[in-house]
């Protein structure tokens, strides 16, 4: 369920997997990762090469389904294994962070939900980018907040080309 390699830019910290990807064991292969992908305006090849994209989520397997949907991520997998995986990351210039769990983890000030946080987001910016979670499940919370396609997927999608030239630059 990850994706890491030392000369990735780009650090997509999810979620957990769900049940399709935990049964594919291959990231966001379900329509989340289709919809993220997308998001940022890159194709399939670009988002599942290492040396560009690291995927990590801040659980590692499935963690079963509750009332409305998948339970949370289990805490021991951050607590454990973020840390050392993310000091893997050196030439990071840019980390994607999706969904409640993953903005609590990489994100400072007060605890907000995942709507105030990523209205918030040129707080972070050029670096650190919040997002709703790519889940169909979102499809209200989309349609609620036109800005985010308007505004904020616009200047991500440049942000990411911009990164993805100045690799092929250094190749």
């Amino acid at each position: 369920m990850l994706q890491v390699h030392p000369e990735a830019r780009i650090l997509i910290a999810g979620q957990a997997p769900g049940r399709k990807v935990h049964d594919t064991g291959i990231p966001f292969n379900d329509p989340s990762g289709t919809r993220l992908r997308q998001w940022l305006g890159i194709d399939h090849d670009t988002f599942y090469d290492p040396r560009t994209v690291a995927l990590v989520p801040m659980g590692f397997c499935y963690p079963g389904t509750g009332k409305h949907g998948d339970l949370p991520p289990r805490p021991e997998c951050a607590t454990t294994w973020r840390r050392p995986l993310l000091e893997q990351l050196p030439r990071m210039e840019l980390t994607l962070v999706l969904g409640q769990y993953a903005q609590a983890w990489h994100l400072d000030g007060p605890r907000a939900g995942v709507t105030a946080r990523v209205r918030a987001w040129r707080a972070h910016w050029p670096n650190i980018v919040p997002l709703p979670h790519p889940s169909p499940r979102n499809n209200r919370w989309l349609s609620q907040n036109p800005w985010f396609e308007t505004e904020l997927l616009p200047a991500l999608q440049a942000r990411v080309a911009s990164i993805l030239r100045g690799s092929e630059q250094r190749e």
